[in-house]
């Protein structure tokens, strides 16, 4: 048996597990920076696997090394851990139990996957070339835990020579696995929008100082600020998702707050976006007679794949799904934090199709999301199976 044969030999022994590890976590979601359930969780499975469990730089998350017998470079694998405060409406038999909060974008699937990848690699440690650097990340929801971990010193301590790792998409068929060199996912930027005005009876107020009219205008503006801005075909977003004001339908507040979500390809973009959000919030609060504040945070700058590194995981994605392994045309405007670790370490990150063939998978980040379990082997294969031709210098 190849060593390509024995690592999947070793992933696919271990699908069942990856499924109850994943319904586990499905049934027990926590939020960023609160995976401390999860965290004991994982840190015990990559114990009793025999991996080197190193500090975690980070409250929450897990680190864990595997040494190979053989020479070979490092490799870092990422998982993301967290969950999102949504309320779960799937009617699944491990749907959460936790009010208010649901794995409702794949990251309990990461991490099962992750997990399964650290113990069939483990049977294989002696003949393998390297070694292995497992990172369970927490707060990728909140764009701030991969920069939490790089600062306190996650890169130094396991010093990776190349980086992997995997993201699950409910809407597209078990059996894709698509990537791109260079950038496949927008950079992210959050943004409070805050109206202020004077309040008053709403019977006497009717628009000037109005802070719920201001801030709605913003609102449903906003997909404005980046009219005609694209890269290889995928537009920018910006969006509202977040709306707060009010405490009675007579009384105009004194204050109105949106929060949104700005997603942008490259610099120049945000630039040119934040600038017309700018204009719009003058031009808005001039009219209203109110004024607006914006404060920016958690931000990531775009995913960036390594050509090298993006060519040897798709070739390990042909081994695994044939044709299913696709150069993706264009990138997607949903971002991730793994965009830390890539701007650091020559690394690809995969898209993994999840979506289930009944229909019933739900979009990412809403009540209904689910995914086909099939990609959870899928996903863990490809991974273990380019980890290894990395470790040995295939890039």
């Amino acid at each position: 048996m190849d060593h390509a044969e024995a690592v999947l030999a070793a992933v696919a022994a271990r699908t069942d597990e990856m499924v109850d590890t994943r319904r586990d976590l499905h049934r027990h979601p926590e939020l960023a920076f609160e995976e401390r359930r999860t965290s004991a969780q994982v840190t015990g499975r990559l114990r009793a696997a025999g991996l080197d469990i190193r500090p975690c730089p980070t409250p929450t998350g897990a680190v864990a090394v595997l040494e190979g017998g053989r020479p070979g470079r490092t490799v870092l694998l990422r998982a993301d851990i967290d969950a999102l405060p949504v309320t779960e409406a799937t009617g699944l038999a491990f749907a959460s139990e936790t009010s208010g909060v649901m794995h409702a974008c794949g990251h309990d699937a990461h991490t099962a996957m992750l997990l399964g990848v650290a113990d069939a690699l483990s049977t294989l440690a002696g003949d393998l070339p390297g070694r292995f650097a497992f990172v369970f990340q927490p707060a990728e929801e909140r764009v701030s835990g991969a920069q939490a971990m790089v600062d306190g010193g996650l890169l130094e301590d396991v010093e990776p020579a190349v980086a992997i790792g995997c993201h699950v998409a409910s809407m597209a068929p078990a059996g894709l696995v698509g990537s791109r060199p260079g950038v496949l996912m927008a950079g992210s930027l959050a943004l409070r929008i805050t109206a202020r005005g004077s309040g008053g009876h709403g019977a006497l107020q009717p628009r000037a100082g109005n802070v719920v009219l201001a801030a709605a205008r913003v609102a449903d503006r906003l997909d404005g600020v980046v009219t005609g801005m694209s890269t290889d075909g995928t537009a920018c977003v910006c969006s509202p998702g977040l709306f707060h004001a009010g405490t009675a339908p007579n009384v105009v507040p004194t204050e109105a707050v949106v929060q949104a979500t700005l997603r942008t390809f490259d610099d120049g973009q945000r630039s040119a976006a934040l600038a017309a959000l700018d204009a719009l919030v003058a031009e808005t609060g001039a009219e209203f007679e109110v004024d607006i504040e914006v404060i920016r945070s958690d931000a990531c700058d775009a995913v960036r794949n390594d050509a090298g590194v993006t060519g040897a995981a798709l070739a390990a994605a042909r081994q695994v799904v044939g044709d299913g392994a696709i150069e993706l045309p264009g990138p997607v405007a949903a971002s991730d934090d793994v965009a830390v670790f890539l701007e650091r370490v020559p690394g690809c990150y995969l898209i993994v199709g999840a979506a289930r063939t009944d229909g019933r998978s739900g979009l990412h980040h809403t009540p209904t999301f689910d995914i086909d379990e099939q990609a959870l082997t899928i996903g863990a294969s490809v991974l273990a199976l380019a980890a290894v031709d990395l470790a040995a210098g295939g890039a």
